[in-house]
């Protein structure tokens, strides 16, 4: 998870974990090669006007040293399956507008839609 949060340091990254597993029911799955956590996936059930019941997925990463292993397909797919077993129709995500790579995954592999960009304000 570093990889894709580096600026979280780990106790905030434990808060932020339990605090979202309490209020918003979020869920956090890995895959593990040899004993070592290569893959993991954060995701949780929301509500909105646009999309009405939905699963958002929060985080997806695999480490870098293990992508191309299909391990994000594994848990991408492991979420459309919970999703579909919990009475959901539809899972969206965001990324970052530098990572080419899992946009090329999401839309190629995983047959996702392009269909917004997510716009982010800092208050002060």
């Amino acid at each position: 998870m570093k990889q894709l949060r580096p600026h979280l340091d780990e106790s905030t990254y434990v808060e932020l974990v339990r605090e979202a597993q309490e209020k918003d029911c979020y869920k956090m799955f890995g895959l593990y090669d040899n004993g070592r956590i290569v893959a993991v996936t954060g995701f949780m059930p929301m509500i909105t006007l646009y999309n009405g019941r939905f699963i958002w997925v929060c985080d997806l990463v695999t480490d870098q040293n293990y992508r191309s292993k299909n391990y994000g397909k594994k848990l991408l797919t492991y979420v459309h399956k919970w999703a579909k077993a919990n009475g959901y129709k539809l899972i969206s995500l965001s990324s970052g507008l530098q990572r080419t790579d899992a946009h090329r995954f999401y839309e190629e592999k995983m047959e996702y839609i392009k269909t917004s960009y997510v716009f982010l304000k800092r208050l002060k």
